[in-house]
Protein backbone atom coordinates (compact mmCIF):
# COMPACT_ATOMS: atom_id res chain seq x y z
CA UNK A 1 0.00 0.00 0.00
CA UNK A 2 2.91 2.47 0.90
CA UNK A 3 4.65 1.45 -2.24
CA UNK A 4 1.01 2.05 -4.20
CA UNK A 5 1.09 5.60 -2.37
CA UNK A 6 4.28 6.81 -3.57
CA UNK A 7 4.13 5.05 -6.99
CA UNK A 8 1.12 7.51 -7.23
CA UNK A 9 2.88 10.19 -5.56
CA UNK A 10 5.47 10.05 -8.36
CA UNK A 11 2.99 9.49 -10.60
CA UNK A 12 1.26 13.14 -9.63
CA UNK A 13 4.36 15.03 -9.38
CA UNK A 14 5.67 13.66 -12.81
CA UNK A 15 2.33 15.23 -14.68
CA UNK A 16 2.84 18.98 -12.41
CA UNK A 17 6.59 19.37 -13.04
CA UNK A 18 6.72 17.45 -16.21
CA UNK A 19 4.37 19.42 -18.14
CA UNK A 20 6.01 22.56 -16.54
CA UNK A 21 9.98 21.48 -17.35
CA UNK A 22 8.93 20.24 -20.96
CA UNK A 23 7.22 24.21 -21.46
CA UNK A 24 10.15 25.70 -20.12
CA UNK A 25 12.43 23.82 -22.55
CA UNK A 26 10.10 24.70 -25.03
CA UNK A 27 10.53 28.22 -24.11
CA UNK A 28 14.19 28.02 -23.63
CA UNK A 29 14.30 27.04 -27.25
CA UNK A 30 12.24 28.95 -29.06
CA UNK A 31 13.73 32.06 -26.69
CA UNK A 32 17.50 31.34 -27.79
CA UNK A 33 15.91 31.30 -31.41
CA UNK A 34 14.94 34.82 -31.12
CA UNK A 35 18.15 36.06 -28.85
CA UNK A 36 20.03 35.32 -31.93
CA UNK A 37 17.63 36.81 -34.55
CA UNK A 38 17.08 39.71 -32.05
CA UNK A 39 21.31 39.65 -31.71
CA UNK A 40 21.74 39.39 -35.69
CA UNK A 41 19.01 42.16 -35.67
CA UNK A 42 21.11 44.44 -33.63
CA UNK A 43 24.18 43.96 -35.62
CA UNK A 44 23.00 44.78 -38.78
CA UNK A 45 21.75 48.22 -37.29
CA UNK A 46 25.15 48.75 -35.86
CA UNK A 47 26.56 47.73 -39.80
CA UNK A 48 24.10 50.50 -40.80
CA UNK A 49 24.61 52.88 -39.00
CA UNK A 50 28.51 53.11 -39.14
CA UNK A 51 29.43 51.81 -35.33
CA UNK A 52 33.16 51.90 -34.98
CA UNK A 53 34.24 48.37 -35.33
CA UNK A 54 36.00 48.37 -31.68
CA UNK A 55 32.62 49.16 -30.29
CA UNK A 56 30.42 46.79 -32.00
CA UNK A 57 31.84 43.52 -30.78
CA UNK A 58 31.09 45.03 -27.22
CA UNK A 59 27.42 46.12 -27.86
CA UNK A 60 26.54 43.03 -29.63
CA UNK A 61 27.68 40.83 -26.81
CA UNK A 62 26.00 43.13 -24.10
CA UNK A 63 22.67 42.88 -25.90
CA UNK A 64 23.02 39.15 -26.01
CA UNK A 65 23.98 38.83 -22.69
CA UNK A 66 20.97 40.96 -21.32
CA UNK A 67 18.69 38.90 -23.62
CA UNK A 68 19.87 35.37 -21.98
CA UNK A 69 19.81 36.80 -18.63
CA UNK A 70 16.06 37.70 -19.39
CA UNK A 71 15.49 34.16 -21.21
CA UNK A 72 17.01 32.39 -18.36
CA UNK A 73 14.94 34.12 -15.78
CA UNK A 74 11.65 33.79 -17.42
CA UNK A 75 12.20 30.21 -18.07
CA UNK A 76 13.46 29.85 -14.11
CA UNK A 77 10.47 31.77 -13.42
CA UNK A 78 8.08 28.83 -15.11
CA UNK A 79 10.08 26.01 -13.05
CA UNK A 80 8.57 28.12 -9.88
CA UNK A 81 11.70 29.03 -8.91
CA UNK A 82 11.13 32.44 -6.83
CA UNK A 83 13.10 35.57 -8.49
CA UNK A 84 12.32 38.31 -6.58
CA UNK A 85 15.10 37.44 -4.40
CA UNK A 86 17.58 36.58 -6.84
CA UNK A 87 16.54 39.97 -9.08
CA UNK A 88 17.23 41.90 -5.90
CA UNK A 89 20.61 40.71 -4.38
CA UNK A 90 21.44 41.19 -8.61
CA UNK A 91 20.60 44.69 -8.77
CA UNK A 92 22.23 45.51 -5.20
CA UNK A 93 25.43 43.37 -5.92
CA UNK A 94 25.18 45.84 -9.99
CA UNK A 95 24.66 49.13 -7.72
CA UNK A 96 27.72 48.98 -5.41
CA UNK A 97 30.03 48.06 -8.29
CA UNK A 98 28.84 50.61 -10.28
CA UNK A 99 29.24 53.38 -7.50
CA UNK A 100 32.56 51.67 -6.85
CA UNK A 101 33.57 51.99 -10.37
CA UNK A 102 32.09 55.44 -11.07
CA UNK A 103 34.43 57.30 -12.42
CA UNK A 104 35.50 54.19 -14.97
CA UNK A 105 32.14 54.07 -16.05
CA UNK A 106 31.57 57.43 -16.64
CA UNK A 107 34.88 57.43 -19.07
CA UNK A 108 33.37 54.04 -20.15
CA UNK A 109 29.60 55.59 -21.16
CA UNK A 110 31.81 58.72 -22.38
CA UNK A 111 34.04 55.97 -25.47
CA UNK A 112 30.67 55.00 -26.38
CA UNK A 113 29.04 57.99 -27.28
CA UNK A 114 32.57 59.34 -28.77
CA UNK A 115 32.35 55.76 -30.68
CA UNK A 116 28.61 56.24 -31.65
CA UNK A 117 28.11 60.03 -32.30
CA UNK A 118 31.86 60.35 -34.01
CA UNK A 119 32.24 64.25 -32.91
CA UNK A 120 36.02 63.47 -34.38
CA UNK A 121 37.64 60.20 -35.82
CA UNK A 122 41.25 59.07 -35.80
CA UNK A 123 43.17 61.77 -38.17
CA UNK A 124 41.32 64.90 -36.89
CA UNK A 125 43.22 68.13 -35.15
CA UNK A 126 41.42 68.99 -31.59
CA UNK A 127 41.35 71.06 -29.05
CA UNK A 128 39.84 69.74 -25.32
CA UNK A 129 40.69 69.50 -21.73
CA UNK A 130 43.18 72.25 -22.15
CA UNK A 131 45.16 70.07 -24.98
CA UNK A 132 45.04 69.77 -28.55
CA UNK A 133 46.28 67.45 -31.78
CA UNK A 134 45.84 64.78 -33.75
CA UNK A 135 43.61 62.11 -32.83
CA UNK A 136 45.46 58.82 -32.92
CA UNK A 137 43.58 56.17 -31.23
CA UNK A 138 39.79 56.51 -29.65
CA UNK A 139 39.54 53.87 -26.94
CA UNK A 140 37.16 52.49 -24.90
CA UNK A 141 37.81 54.52 -21.51
CA UNK A 142 40.43 57.13 -23.22
CA UNK A 143 41.25 59.05 -26.08
CA UNK A 144 44.81 59.33 -27.32
CA UNK A 145 46.07 62.76 -28.87
CA UNK A 146 49.60 63.20 -30.44
CA UNK A 147 50.87 66.70 -29.90
CA UNK A 148 52.53 68.78 -32.88
CA UNK A 149 55.80 68.20 -31.07
CA UNK A 150 54.68 64.28 -31.07
CA UNK A 151 54.01 63.85 -27.26
CA UNK A 152 51.27 61.58 -26.23
CA UNK A 153 48.14 62.79 -24.48
CA UNK A 154 45.60 60.55 -23.09
CA UNK A 155 42.61 62.21 -22.37
CA UNK A 156 39.64 60.68 -20.32
CA UNK A 157 36.89 59.72 -22.31
CA UNK A 158 34.11 61.14 -19.79
CA UNK A 159 35.26 64.88 -19.32
CA UNK A 160 36.08 64.68 -22.90
CA UNK A 161 32.39 63.68 -24.15
CA UNK A 162 30.97 65.91 -21.33
CA UNK A 163 33.23 69.10 -22.10
CA UNK A 164 33.29 71.48 -24.66
CA UNK A 165 36.30 70.65 -27.61
CA UNK A 166 37.06 72.05 -30.68
CA UNK A 167 37.36 69.67 -34.17
CA UNK A 168 39.25 71.67 -36.39
CA UNK A 169 39.33 69.27 -39.34
CA UNK A 170 36.06 68.53 -40.50
CA UNK A 171 35.92 71.86 -43.08
CA UNK A 172 38.33 72.12 -45.90
CA UNK A 173 39.42 75.56 -44.97
CA UNK A 174 41.03 76.91 -41.84
CA UNK A 175 41.54 80.65 -41.25
CA UNK A 176 45.09 81.85 -39.78
CA UNK A 177 45.18 84.58 -37.12
CA UNK A 178 48.27 86.51 -36.39
CA UNK A 179 49.20 89.27 -33.69
CA UNK A 180 52.03 91.52 -35.47
CA UNK A 181 54.13 94.18 -33.10
CA UNK A 182 55.53 97.30 -34.53
CA UNK A 183 57.14 99.57 -32.71
CA UNK A 184 55.53 103.39 -31.55
CA UNK A 185 56.74 105.94 -34.81
CA UNK A 186 56.87 103.19 -37.38
CA UNK A 187 54.94 103.87 -40.74
CA UNK A 188 51.77 101.98 -40.19
CA UNK A 189 51.02 102.04 -44.11
CA UNK A 190 54.53 100.41 -45.16
CA UNK A 191 54.01 97.79 -41.97
CA UNK A 192 50.63 96.74 -43.86
CA UNK A 193 52.43 96.65 -47.34
CA UNK A 194 55.10 94.58 -46.11
CA UNK A 195 52.76 92.13 -44.44
CA UNK A 196 50.58 92.01 -47.59
CA UNK A 197 53.26 91.26 -50.05
CA UNK A 198 54.44 88.32 -47.83
CA UNK A 199 51.05 87.20 -47.57
CA UNK A 200 50.56 88.19 -51.63
CA UNK A 201 53.81 85.69 -52.33
CA UNK A 202 52.50 82.63 -50.67
CA UNK A 203 50.09 80.65 -53.11
CA UNK A 204 49.15 78.46 -50.12
CA UNK A 205 46.51 82.05 -49.04
CA UNK A 206 43.40 81.80 -50.65
CA UNK A 207 40.73 84.60 -51.82
CA UNK A 208 37.76 82.17 -50.90
CA UNK A 209 35.91 82.58 -48.58
CA UNK A 210 37.36 85.73 -47.64
CA UNK A 211 40.32 87.78 -49.22
CA UNK A 212 43.54 88.91 -46.54
CA UNK A 213 42.33 91.15 -43.90
CA UNK A 214 44.61 93.18 -42.10
CA UNK A 215 43.91 95.96 -39.84
CA UNK A 216 45.13 97.67 -36.34
CA UNK A 217 44.29 95.76 -33.65
CA UNK A 218 45.34 97.46 -30.58
CA UNK A 219 47.77 100.36 -29.63
CA UNK A 220 49.53 98.54 -26.78
CA UNK A 221 51.67 99.22 -23.88
CA UNK A 222 54.88 98.58 -25.90
CA UNK A 223 53.88 98.27 -29.66
CA UNK A 224 50.91 99.00 -32.12
CA UNK A 225 49.08 95.75 -33.22
CA UNK A 226 48.19 94.52 -36.13
CA UNK A 227 45.58 91.51 -36.34
CA UNK A 228 46.48 89.61 -39.71
CA UNK A 229 43.69 86.82 -40.91
CA UNK A 230 44.09 84.57 -43.70
CA UNK A 231 42.56 81.44 -45.70
CA UNK A 232 44.37 78.56 -46.03
CA UNK A 233 43.85 74.86 -46.93
CA UNK A 234 43.35 72.74 -43.46
CA UNK A 235 46.70 70.74 -44.47
CA UNK A 236 48.68 74.00 -45.30
CA UNK A 237 47.58 76.20 -42.07
CA UNK A 238 50.98 74.96 -39.83
CA UNK A 239 53.01 75.50 -42.64
CA UNK A 240 51.16 79.05 -43.71
CA UNK A 241 51.26 80.15 -39.52
CA UNK A 242 55.18 79.34 -39.02
CA UNK A 243 56.33 81.33 -42.27
CA UNK A 244 54.66 84.47 -42.19
CA UNK A 245 56.59 84.88 -38.50
CA UNK A 246 59.71 83.85 -40.28
CA UNK A 247 59.26 85.88 -42.91
CA UNK A 248 58.36 89.19 -40.75
CA UNK A 249 60.93 89.01 -38.48
CA UNK A 250 63.17 89.34 -41.50
CA UNK A 251 61.66 91.67 -42.98
CA UNK A 252 60.15 94.38 -41.33
CA UNK A 253 64.03 95.70 -40.20
CA UNK A 254 65.35 96.18 -43.72
CA UNK A 255 61.54 98.09 -44.80
CA UNK A 256 62.52 100.58 -41.85
CA UNK A 257 59.94 98.78 -39.44
CA UNK A 258 61.14 97.67 -35.75
CA UNK A 259 59.56 95.02 -33.75
CA UNK A 260 59.72 96.53 -30.08
CA UNK A 261 60.97 94.82 -26.83
CA UNK A 262 57.97 95.41 -23.76
CA UNK A 263 59.26 98.59 -22.65
CA UNK A 264 58.15 101.10 -19.68
CA UNK A 265 58.43 104.99 -19.38
CA UNK A 266 59.88 106.33 -16.04
CA UNK A 267 59.56 110.48 -15.02
CA UNK A 268 61.67 111.38 -12.72
CA UNK A 269 60.41 114.42 -10.77
CA UNK A 270 62.77 117.12 -8.65
CA UNK A 271 61.44 117.84 -5.07
CA UNK A 272 61.36 121.16 -4.33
Amino acid sequence: MNTDKILEKISELSVTYGTKIIGAVIVFIIGSWIVKLLTKSFNAILDKRNVDVSLKPFLKGLVNTLLRVLLVISVLSMLGIEMTSFVAILGAAGLAVGMALSGTLQNFAGGVMILIFKPFKVGDYIQAQDHEGFVKEIQIFNTILETLDFKKVIIPNGGLSNASMVNYTPGAVRRVDWTVGMAYGDDVDTAKKVIADLCASDARILNEPEPLFIAVEALADSSVNFTVRAWVKNEDYWGVYFRLNEEVYKNFGPAGLNIPFPQMDVHLHKAN
